[in-house]
């Protein structure tokens, strides 16, 4: 450590709080010592303020209760909506390269019944035809997990605006 770390060593949260709470007590105790009412009466203020303390408390946990319950039953109806975005997508998906791979079956059984010439430049335009629908659903994954990305980002945007 270097000299200056010594002479001024940084305190932690917990060493300002520790101090925070001594003060207080000193505070309070001086508070009660000086105090120009009598015993009784002080202890009868200190109930008073005590049951107030309480009730608010409560009241706070109350709405502190009842705003993470309304927050949790907007999260997770935004993360229903996105589940069936995200299902929809999918299946959208699945159409798609289930019609594209029908696609090249039927390509690829039409070029068995050709002659071999033929046969060679008909496996040319399978290929072809695979690189196309593969581009295809290259395309179709992107644009649905951007759209996926959009409705997260808009998911997460209204959960923290509701906050």
């Amino acid at each position: 450590m270097s000299k200056e770390e010594l002479e001024y060593p940084v305190h932690s949260g917990t060493t300002f709080a520790k101090g925070l709470l001594i003060g207080g007590l000193i505070g309070a105790a001086a508070a009660l010592l000086f105090a120009p009412k009598p015993g009784r009466e002080v202890r009868s203020d200190l109930s008073d303020k005590l049951s107030i303390a309480t009730d608010k408390t409560k009241e706070f946990s109350g709405t502190v209760t009842d705003k993470t319950k309304s927050l949790a039953t907007a999260v997770g109806g935004k993360v229903a909506d996105l589940a069936g975005t995200v299902t929809s997508k999918v299946s959208d998906l699945a159409s798609t390269v289930s019609s594209r791979a029908a696609d090249i079956k039927s390509t690829v059984s039409d070029s068995k019944q050709q002659i071999a010439a033929t046969l060679q430049e008909t496996g040319k335009k399978v290929a072809d035809t695979a690189d196309t629908a593969s581009a295809e659903v290259g395309e179709d994954i992107r644009a649905a997990s951007k759209d996926i990305t959009e409705e997260a980002k808009n998911a997460s945007d209204e959960v923290k605006a509701t906050h």
